[in-house]
C-alpha cells in the first residue's frame, strides 16, 4: 500500500499528528502493519513506543517497554545541570536509575570534556541505554553499571549526580493512560512515592566531591517531604527548579 493509505488509517486511530510521526519515520508500511499500528494507537500506546524513538534535548534515543521515554519536563533537570557548569572544565557524572540513558548522554554531549557512570537495576534498561550510548559516540566518555540506588558503590567520587527515580505513589490514579506501557519499575516507589529518594539520600552523599551537588527529578507536590528526607541525612539545600509549566521539577542538594 502508498503511504498516503497508512497515513489515513493512522490517522484514523489516533489523529494527523501521530499519522505524520510514523510514517515519516517509517517511509514503507504494508497494509498488515498499518493496521497493527492503528491498534496500538488506539488502546493508547505512545507514538514513541510504536516506533522506538524520542528525541530529548536535540538528541534522538532509543527506547522501548523497557525503559520511560524521554520527556520534556526531564529537559528542566538537565539545564539545571548545564547552567551550574559555565566554567569550561570536564565534569564527573553519576546517573542514578538512568533509563535510555537520556540525562547523562545529553549531559555528556554538553558538558565538554564530561565522564560518567549511567546505572539502573534494570539489566533490559542497561541494555537500551548501552545501545543510545553507542549511537551519540558516547563509548569513551560514559560506562555503565548494574546495581540500584542502595547498593551502587564506586571508588571514584563524582562532580554531578543526577537521578529521576520512580516517584509515583502506588494506586496513584493520576497517572495518564501512556503510562501503563511503561515500566512499573521506573514510575512506582514505596513510601508514598519517597524511598527512592531516601536511598539516594541515604548512599549518594559518600559518592559526592566536596564540591558538588545532586540534581533530583520531582513529582507534583514533592518538594517540601524531599528537602526534609535530604536534610534528614545531612544534605544542604540549594533551591528548587520550575518547569514550562510552572511546577517544581528539579530539586538541588549540595555537602
Amino acid at each position: 500500500m502508498n503511504i498516503n493509505q497508512a497515513f489515513t488509517i493512522l490517522k484514523n486511530a489516533g489523529g494527523i499528528r501521530a499519522a505524520r510521526i510514523i510514517t515519516e519515520k517509517r517511509k514503507k508500511i504494508s497494509f498488515w502493519r498499518a493496521l497493527y499500528y492503528a491498534h496500538l494507537l488506539k488502546i493508547g500506546m505512545p507514538v514513541a513506543k510504536i516506533i522506538h524513538s524520542r528525541w530529548f534535548y536535540g538528541l534522538e534515543f532509543y527506547t522501548n517497554r523497557h525503559t520511560l521515554d524521554p520527556r520534556p519536563d526531564t529537559e528542566t533537570l538537565v539545564e539545571s545541570v548545564i547552567k551550574d557548569c559555565i566554567e569550561n572544565r570536564p565534569r564527573t557524572i553519576l546517573d542514578m536509575g538512568t533509563g535510555t540513558g537520556c540525562i547523562i548522554c545529553a549531559l555528556c554531549k554538553n558538558i565538554q570534556n564530561s565522564t560518567g557512570v549511567a546505572m539502573d537495576k534494570s539489566v533490559k534498561a542497561l541494555k537500551v541505554a548501552r545501545k543510545n550510548i553507542k549511537k551519540l559516540h558516547l563509548d569513551n566518555q560514559i560506562k555503565t553499571c548494574h546495581a540500584d540506588f542502595e547498593n551502587f558503590k564506586s571508588n571514584e567520587k563524582f562532580d554531578i549526580i543526577v537521578s529521576n527515580p520512580p516517584y509515583i505513589k502506588y494506586g496513584d490514579i493520576r497517572v495518564n493512560e501512556g503510562a501503563k506501557f511503561d515500566p512499573k519499575i521506573a514510575l512506582y516507589a514505596a513510601n508514598d512515592g519517597f524511598a527512592a529518594y531516601e536511598a539516594i539520600a541515604k548512599n549518594a552523599k559518600n559518592l559526592l566531591n566536596k564540591d558538588g551537588k545532586i540534581y533530583l527529578e520531582i513529582g507534583i507536590g514533592q518538594s517540601n517531604q524531599i528537602i526534609k528526607i535530604f536534610e534528614f541525612f545531612g544534605w544542604h539545600f540549594d533551591r528548587i527548579e520550575k518547569d514550562l509549566s510552572g511546577i517544581n521539577r528539579v530539586v538541588v542538594f549540595k555537602h
